[in-house]
């Protein structure tokens, strides 16, 4: 990648941050993507985030995962992150950010090669199910950027599609998804493989099945998205 040298150099201070990069573009006005805090337009947005548990570690080794305070994870973003972009004047942007949120999935659509799954969530060729966006600095200099990787998406060769019928309270249906139903049941005594091993439906999908998340990590997540659904019901 000698002819992007800013971008691989940023890559490579985000993985020994513990930060994988997810890919990058120029954004266009229809994008959406917010200007830099001067108001100069973004000329190159590069998204960061984990794929498969490979940088677990790094935040279950941090301050922020130890010192039970709210949001650890988005904490942890955040600060490495913003660190990244400091030397760069870049501003960070992030999926905690709102309302009004960031559209993520669009931009990483246009990063990498993910695709809208049957449950919502972007399922990569590799990774499957098993990744996520934690933000993205947005760069005022337009930098020279890989070709973007449009591999299709692995769902339109997947004629069982088993995420839309392993759910057992049917919390998950094309294009909709019942976080009421799934939330009661996770917390619930009959939800316990939910909760501690990851959702069910997810774990069906049988791309990238190799790099799904351990126990640890899965239950990480679904218990936050428990708190998430209990602050939702009290607002």
């Amino acid at each position: 990648m000698s002819e992007v040298p800013e971008f691989s150099l940023l890559c490579a201070t985000a993985a020994g941050a513990g930060l994988a990069c997810r890919g990058a573009f120029h954004p266009e006005a229809s994008d959406d993507v917010p200007p830099l805090r001067d108001g100069v337009p973004t000329a190159t947005l590069v998204l960061f985030g984990f794929v498969r548990g490979e940088q677990w570690p790094a935040f279950t080794r941090s301050n922020e995962f130890a010192d039970r305070q709210p949001g650890p994870l988005d904490r942890w973003s955040r600060r490495l992150i913003d660190a990244l972009g400091a030397p760069l004047g870049a501003r960070g942007l992030y999926p905690s950010d709102g309302p009004p949120w960031l559209p993520f999935q669009r931009w990483a659509t246009k990063a990498e090669a993910v695709h809208v799954s049957p449950l919502g969530l972007l399922v990569h060729p590799d990774w499957g199910l098993w990744h996520s966006y934690r933000g993205a600095l947005a760069l005022r200099e337009r930098w020279q950027l890989p070709a973007v990787d449009r591999r299709p998406s692995p769902c339109d060769e997947c004629a069982a599609q088993p995420c839309l019928s392993t759910c057992p309270v049917d919390a998950v249906q094309p294009q909709r998804f019942n976080h009421r139903s799934c939330a009661l049941h996770v917390g619930s005594d009959d939800g316990s493989d939910c909760l501690h091993a990851g959702c069910r439906a997810r774990r069906s999908c049988p791309v990238g099945q190799r790099h799904r998340y351990g126990d640890h990590q899965a239950e990480f997540h679904m218990r936050a998205f428990l708190r998430g659904a209990e602050d939702g019901e009290r607002r």
